[in-house]
């Protein structure tokens, strides 16, 4: 288990370094609750009320952080999306159901380099993975419901499977595509990325 449980009078701050990959947001903007470059307790959520430490878990782009409010209900996503980032992870934002690890953002390798895999570790830099953050646009219809659960499963030796309600965005913001089931690349050497192409099998791509 990797998760830090932290208490504050409002609810609980959750931790999981797991996840983190180190953007730093956490420590630019709230260097009082997570509090960089010191000896033991670094997480103080006692510094923030109740709605500041719940737009810190909503910034998080990993869901490394989450949030568990005393005092109302979290707000589940109102639209599913994937971001495909320049020459780096996917960052999903769903109402994600994978094994027992359910939450709300994911920051996915797709350069099948991690060593944390499915979760990005920032293996894409040193590896100088490259592909772009703006794939094709592809002609899609509007979908019948926009949010709502989110499976995810990385099949074993494969692609990341997707089976749910998903806009799949550029890295800049726009919309690429409007899927409820997807395959998608993630050992970083499709000629059709974000796209599965069959690829993992011919180069031997090994993950569970």
């Amino acid at each position: 288990m990797t998760e830090e449980k932290h208490q504050s009078k409002d609810g609980t701050l959750y931790y999981d370094v797991k996840k983190c990959i180190h953007s730093r947001g956490c420590v630019l903007k709230r260097p009082d609750v997570f509090v960089p470059n010191v000896k033991g307790e670094w997480i103080h959520p006692e510094a923030a009320d109740d709605g500041e430490l719940q737009a810190l878990a909503e910034n998080c782009p990993s869901g490394a952080i989450r949030y568990e409010s005393n005092n109302k209900a979290t707000r589940k996503p109102l639209v599913n999306t994937l971001h495909v980032r320049e020459n780096g992870p996917y960052s999903l934002n769903a109402d994600i159901q994978y094994t027992d690890d359910s939450g709300q953002r994911l920051t996915l390798c797709r350069c099948g380099e991690s060593k944390n895999k499915p979760y990005c570790d920032g293996s894409h830099a040193t590896a100088k993975f490259r592909s772009t953050g703006e794939p094709a646009m592809v002609e899609s219809e509007a979908l019948d419901s926009r949010d709502g659960p989110l499976k995810l499963e990385p099949t074993p030796n494969g692609p990341l499977h997707l089976n749910g309600n998903l806009e799949i965005c550029a890295g800049t913001g726009h919309t690429v595509n409007r899927v409820t089931d997807t395959y998608l690349c993630r050992c970083g050497h499709s000629s059709n990325k974000p796209y599965c192409d069959g690829t993992h099998a011919k180069i031997g791509f090994k993950s569970t």
